[in-house]
């Protein structure tokens, strides 16, 4: 802001001030009535229509799946496209805080007077493409299968085979990721590092018949699956058994 748009800009502000009404107690008058009337709205509503509270909280339950209120959607699924451990930390910590901070700066990194969108094109960009991308990941995250899923790519030998054999990888995928399996192996980018040893080149290790006579005689604490329906477990070995 050069002089000429300074003295402009301080003799509109005199006369606005002039006219207009003192922040004191006008405008603080007038946004405690309107709190008011909306938590009067927010307190009616949850009367009328009843607050919805889920169901009652069961420690005991293996199967309840945690998600994020619609709003955080976006951060939800951008935790989910992020898995190497290592980028963790950035996706948690690094972005949100270096967005708050470019934020906390932005008043004093832009100081033109101009505040016409069309003559803005950088910041109007930026907007555009900042909100663009929070209800892109919103919706990606409003329509993501359960974290108990397993994402890996399946082998090329696998598709090749097709029929059979691929609805049994698919079937025995599903099995190991809804069994508790991810809770203390990994397999791929999918689950946590321990106390089980990972999974994602088991089959390298172990032939399918070992596989099979560990989930049946596993060593303490991981718990024995030999009380699977048969197919499901036929289904388990012959997916782990694929992992290399």
């Amino acid at each position: 802001m050069n002089r000429q748009e300074k003295e402009a800009y301080l003799r509109e502000y005199a006369q606005l001030k002039a006219q207009g009404k003192p922040f004191f107690p006008y405008a603080v008058a007038k946004d405690s009535i309107m709190a008011v009337v909306v938590m009067a709205v927010i307190i009616t509503l949850s009367i009328v229509l009843g607050a919805e509270l889920g169901p009652k909280a069961d420690p005991t339950t293996t199967t309840y799946v945690p998600r994020p209120e619609w709003y955080f959607y976006f951060l939800f699924e951008l935790l989910r496209i992020i898995k190497p451990d290592y980028l963790v930390p950035l996706a948690t910590l690094g972005i949100p805080t270096v967005c708050l901070i470019i934020l906390f700066l932005l008043p004093f990194i832009d100081r033109g007077p101009e505040r016409r969108p069309e003559r803005r094109p950088i910041a109007t960009a930026t907007g555009i493409f900042v909100i663009c991308a929070m209800a892109y990941l919103t919706y990606l995250g409003a329509n993501a299968g359960s974290p108990t899923q397993i994402e890996i790519e399946t082998p090329a030998a696998v598709q090749q085979a097709g029929g059979k054999t691929l609805a049994q990888y698919n079937a025995g995928k599903a099995v190991v990721a809804q069994s508790g399996c991810l809770a203390c192996h990994k397999i791929g980018e999918n689950g946590n590092d321990g106390p089980g040893p990972p999974l994602t080149d088991i089959a390298n290790r172990l032939p399918e018949q070992a596989i099979a006579r560990t989930l049946i005689n596993p060593t303490a604490p991981m718990p024995s699956f030999k009380d699977l329906p048969q197919d499901k477990f036929n289904n388990m070995v012959a997916f782990l058994s694929t992992l290399k």
